[in-house]
């Protein structure tokens, strides 16, 4: 897998993944939010491809105090090959460059899968609440 920066033309694929991996939900635009994250630290948003076509991506951010990871996905025809991890691996890298102390991770309560990965990649589950409050309504 080659491991590269998201570029505009790989929105529709990205979508499309996000989509084959349960990532999407109705209460946030895919194109939204790619456009967002564009247009802070799009350094950030890395896409992995194999044979020209993307296969997987991560979304991260880091805010001076905490890193975050968001849409980490591997096509299903690819999961468990260890893709996952080398994107993790690198976001870790990226972030660490930046002096970021703790990376968090939020991860649904309903998929047990996806905890056992990041317990496996040595995260914990943190004492912690997490709170949210729409501020945009993405349409």
């Amino acid at each position: 897998m080659q491991i590269r920066k998201f570029a505009k033309e790989d929105t529709r694929a990205v979508i499309a993944l996000w989509e084959a991996c349960g990532l999407t939900r109705p209460w946030n635009n895919p194109e939204q939010d790619i456009a967002r994250k564009l247009w802070v630290q799009p350094e950030l948003f890395l896409v992995g491809e194999r044979e020209g076509k993307v296969m997987a991506s991560v979304m991260a951010g880091y805010d001076g105090h905490r890193g975050s990871v968001f849409y980490l996905a591997v096509s299903p025809h690819y999961q468990n090959l260890g893709y996952g991890q080398l994107l993790m691996t690198r976001i870790e890298t990226l972030l660490s460059s930046m002096g970021c102390p703790k990376l968090n991770i939020m991860v649904r309560t309903t998929n047990p899968r996806v905890l056992g990965f990041y317990t496996h990649l040595g995260y914990n589950v943190d004492d912690v609440v997490s709170l949210g409050k729409r501020l945009i309504v993405d349409a």
